[in-house]
């Protein structure tokens, strides 16, 4: 049997990971168990991440990569802050459509990590840097369209954040499939929210 690097086998055993969480639940999601569903000895998945809170911060940067760099390219090409916002609201819109039973996942570890020291710390350097991202867009956006915030960046980027993580908080208790009108009513509230507490734009109306 060919040999297989550590690199080649990290993408194996984080798509393995997500797909027994998604079907089993977080809690299912051992090393044990993780490397079974792959069909590799257990010892590779430490040998690979080195502890399960490496391979779990693994698995939250894969479920929000693929959103984040969709709302990046979107805010990038944004002339407006409110557009720059309706873009990020609409990647987050197409994820829960096309991904539904991973915002489950996505959940389940967060609520995990409030049980558990190791993977808490994991949790909140992962939410650390997705904030950072979206500071760093709307600095950017606010460069890029000579607009000022009434509240800093930061400020503007924890409500934003904070209400997407609502909107997908209710689409799940509501369990639905996939999320319907009132999920999609909530995400044009929290723009036009996050517009509003911004302040009022340039006088040139950019």
């Amino acid at each position: 049997m060919a040999h297989v690097t550590a690199a080649e086998r990290r993408p194996q055993l984080i798509a393995a990971a997500i797909e027994l969480m998604a079907r089993e639940g977080v809690a299912a999601g051992s090393t044990r168990a993780i490397a079974a569903e792959l069909g590799v000895a257990q010892a590779t998945v430490h040998y690979t991440f080195g502890t399960k809170a490496d391979l779990y911060r693994a698995v939250l940067e894969s479920l929000s990569g693929e959103l984040v760099v969709g709302a990046q390219r979107a805010v990038a090409r944004a002339a407006s802050l409110e557009e720059a916002l309706r873009a990020t609201a609409e990647a987050y819109w197409i994820d829960m459509n096309d991904r539904p039973e991973l915002n489950l996942v996505w959940f389940e570890l967060i609520t995990l990590s409030l049980r558990s020291t190791e993977l808490r710390e994991v949790v909140e350097r992962h939410y650390r840097d997705i904030a950072e991202i979206a500071t760093d867009a709307l600095i950017e956006t606010g460069r890029r369209t000579g607009r000022s915030y009434a509240v800093p960046p930061e400020e503007l980027a924890d409500f934003l954040l904070a209400g997407l993580d609502g909107v997908s908080v209710s689409h799940l208790i509501r369990g639905e499939a996939v999320p319907g009108p009132q999920a999609r009513g909530m995400l044009d509230r929290l723009v036009q929210a996050t517009v509003a507490l911004a302040g009022p734009p340039p006088v040139n109306g950019r």
